[in-house]
């Protein structure tokens, strides 16, 4: 129940979760199930960078997906192949708990709701098509993983076309209010409370519940355009964030929230936040930030505020996907001095960090004639919208063609003894039997894979 101060309005209940995305309706959901009172805050519509995502989750070890798509996989399989993906992002015990209890996941998430589907996607690419919604989301077909572990589809893309973030966040979120979750978005919480033992007991937050009906709807409004299509436009997000902002001078209150149980923060991650990108990871400042405004860190300086330890900051996600076309796996990736960049079967955030940590930024896709006709036929059947109007800046916009290769690097900028042959001279232990562009070919193109962030 709420009680009015003269500045601040107060509330009790057993457990605050703070952020209200895949994480934050899960842990509310879990909360309630349990017998908790939960109050869940959401410093904008809720939903948070899951609903804008592609809705993947990554799972195995034989779930009921699997099953029904006739894909064989155990413990011991998907624990040797996250080992080696891993590395020691997370201590043993909480991989191994992962692993085991991955099937048991999907199956919670298709009991509140959540939609999957058993149908294969029989080519490699970063996000299938709306045909298909079980896939090698991964490294797992890669020559350094699957002659270790057999490669298995885990990539399980909740159905619903497009994007799918939103058919994952809806039925949690739908799930949670009818559970009887208090969910109060566009609510931002500012600090953790403590007692004086230091425990963490509630939190205080501004929130624009108390605005006029009108200002909260234009609050909602400029808040989901700052989201999407924010994300592919910074300068929508900054013009719509400069404009909450003043709606929040003006019209935000103090709220404290006391928790009983405790405080569960789900706030996102930093990639919002330049600052803290140039001190934590600079190499990657310049690529665009995929998430919301909210990913600012605030969650972590939270924590932090509170004695938490963070590890791993410097490690950014950054995307450069070469597939769909699935084609583009027979090509070659190399740097302007002709090196290879890595395994093309590799996930497109491993070529990507391997791109900008060790490469400047940038690369080059190198492909025969046939392969690019190839790989133009495949836009129209492997690729949704935003898929294809990347491929096709990539292999039209951004290509360089000619009869040979020499010819390609000089067009390119690069010099063309570094291209000369440098499948032969830098290729590593590889993959799959890949086709290695040679002078017999009749033309070659070259397509720009990268600035200097991808």
């Amino acid at each position: 129940m709420i009680r009015a101060t003269s500045e601040v309005s107060t509330a009790t209940t057993d457990v605050v979760v703070v952020g209200f995305g895949a994480a934050g309706t899960s842990a509310a959901i879990t909360a309630r199930e349990q017998g908790a009172e939960v109050i869940a805050l959401d410093r904008a519509n809720g939903g948070g960078a899951t609903a804008i995502s592609g809705g993947i989750i990554y799972a195995g070890a034989g779930t009921s997906v699997q099953r029904q798509a006739g894909v064989a996989d155990t413990v011991d399989q998907m624990l040797a192949y996250l080992r080696l993906e891993v590395g020691d992002a997370v201590s043993p015990q909480t991989l191994e708990r992962f692993v085991r209890t991955s099937p048991e996941m999907i199956d919670w998430l298709q009991r509140h709701g959540v939609p999957f589907d058993a149908s294969l996607c029989p080519y490699k690419t970063s996000f299938p098509n709306n045909r298909y919604y079980l896939y090698h989301s991964g490294s797992e077909n890669a020559g350094a993983f699957s002659s270790r572990t057999p490669p298995v589809q885990r990539g399980h893309r909740v159905k619903g076309k497009g994007t799918s973030g939103k058919q994952l966040y809806a039925p949690l979120a739908r799930s949670a209010r009818a559970l009887g979750v208090d969910f109060r978005p566009h609510t931002k919480v500012t600090a953790l409370l403590q007692d004086s033992s230091g425990r963490v007991t509630g939190v205080e937050a501004r929130t624009m519940q108390h605005a006029p009906r009108h200002i909260r709807r234009a609050y909602a409004a400029m808040a989901a355009l700052s989201t999407k299509p924010g994300v592919y436009y910074p300068p929508l997000r900054q013009a719509m964030d400069r404009r909450l902002a003043a709606l929040e001078r003006r019209y935000a209150r103090p709220v404290r929230i006391v928790a009983r149980q405790g405080v569960i923060v789900c706030a996102g991650g930093f990639i919002a936040n330049t600052d803290w990108r140039e001190r934590h990871a600079p190499d990657f400042v310049h690529g665009l930030p995929l998430g919301t405004s909210g990913d600012d860190g605030s969650g972590i300086a939270l924590a932090q505020d509170m004695g938490a330890v963070t590890a791993h900051m410097d490690n950014v996600s950054a995307w450069r996907f070469i597939t769909p076309p699935s084609a583009f796996l027979s090509s070659i990736v190399v740097d302007d001095k002709g090196q290879r960049i890595i395994d093309e079967s590799r996930y497109g955030a491993a070529l990507g960090r391997a791109m900008v940590t060790n490469h400047g930024g940038k690369g080059w896709i190198l492909a025969d004639a046939n392969l690019m006709a190839q790989a133009k036929r495949q836009l129209l059947t492997q690729t949704l919208w935003f898929q294809r109007a990347q491929a096709a800046a990539l292999m039209f916009a951004d290509a360089v063609h000619g009869p040979t290769l020499a010819d390609v690097a000089r067009g390119a900028g690069v010099d063309p003894e570094a291209w000369r042959r440098p499948s032969k001279r830098t290729m590593p232990p590889s993959t799959r039997g890949q086709r290695i562009p040679s002078a017999s070919r009749r033309t070659f193109a070259a397509a720009s894979s990268g600035g200097r962030s991808p």
